[in-house]
């Protein structure tokens, strides 16, 4: 038996986000939208998102639990 892998098989183990840091992780790094677009979107301040985003990226980095 043959078992071969894809990258679009791979999902990130978000678990580690908060619910806010996830969604806008997912809508940003995986569906495509753009920041400032999310922002607009769900009535955030584009700070806002900035904030959650980059928080995002640093847990699933391990660079800190802020």
């Amino acid at each position: 038996m043959t078992y071969q892998s894809s990258l679009f098989e791979y999902e990130e183990d978000l678990s580690a986000l908060s619910d806010a840091q996830r969604e806008v992780y997912e809508a940003v790094e995986q569906d495509g939208y753009g920041m400032r677009e999310y922002a607009r979107k769900t009535g955030r301040s584009a700070g806002t998102v900035g904030n959650l985003l980059r928080r995002a990226r640093r847990r699933l980095t391990g660079g800190g639990t802020t």
